[in-house]
């Protein structure tokens, strides 16, 4: 007599990962985005917003421009031409203060909102370091050459009204303009403080990169904004 063949053990579940309950995960979920936003933001990109027509029409006012933030930590540095963002170096703005909203200051705070109590401008390098800079008539020259700026807002030319120079750009520093040349109070308007009106280069962020926001105004300009 043939005896039945016990059934095999079902094998026990494998042990899995224990999941977190939602009112843990989310809060983590949360946390490490933030973290990952301000890493971006300390290295990689920051978002700042146009406040002005100062560089009209390259950007217009609301824009928000990614700046590179990698590129001076491989060993970038300001050149002609170049749109770039740099903290007020000291006079250029009145005293700027924040909402009061907390919410939209730790949002600022990690990258996910533009800058909202800091001093920042953002202008096109006109000259560097050891170059001579003058504006006559309608004529703007760097070491004697005519600089062509097909960047100027409609109407406006190189001097737009304000003759200067030469004025020699210092060490460490560049000379800035904004492209909206009759609406800008840029290194011109600033030739009676310690550095003739150029700014340190230690008070840049980086280069102007794109136009993000909002999405008609999407552009690039290169990861050095060339």
């Amino acid at each position: 007599m043939t005896r039945p063949v016990p059934a095999a053990a079902s094998p026990s579940p494998a042990p899995g990962r224990r999941r977190w309950p939602w009112w843990v995960e989310i809060p983590v979920m949360i946390t490490v985005g933030l973290l990952v936003a301000l890493l971006i933001k300390t290295c990689f990109f920051q978002v700042f917003s146009i406040p002005s027509g100062s560089m009209e029409n390259t950007l217009q006012v609301g824009d928000r421009v990614a700046v590179n933030k990698l590129a001076p930590l491989f060993g970038w540095q300001p050149e002609d031409g170049e749109p770039v963002v740099f903290r007020d170096p000291g006079g250029w703005l009145p005293p700027q203060s924040g909402d009061g909203n907390p919410v939209a200051a730790a949002a600022s705070f990690v990258g996910l909102l533009p800058p909202k109590d800091d001093n920042y401008l953002v202008k096109r390098v006109i000259a560097t370091a050891g170059q001579t800079v003058a504006c006559s008539g309608t004529t703007l020259t760097v070491n004697g050459r005519v600089v062509d700026e097909p960047y100027l807002h409609a109407g406006d030319d190189s001097c737009s009204g304000l003759d200067f120079g030469p004025v020699t750009v210092p060490q460490g520093h560049v000379w800035v303009e904004g492209d909206h040349r009759s609406d800008s109070a840029d290194s011109r308007y600033h030739r009676d403080s310690s550095s003739g009106g150029a700014v340190p280069v230690a008070d840049v962020v980086g280069p102007a990169t794109a136009v993000v926001w909002p999405l008609p105004h999407l552009d690039w300009f290169g990861w050095t904004g060339r």
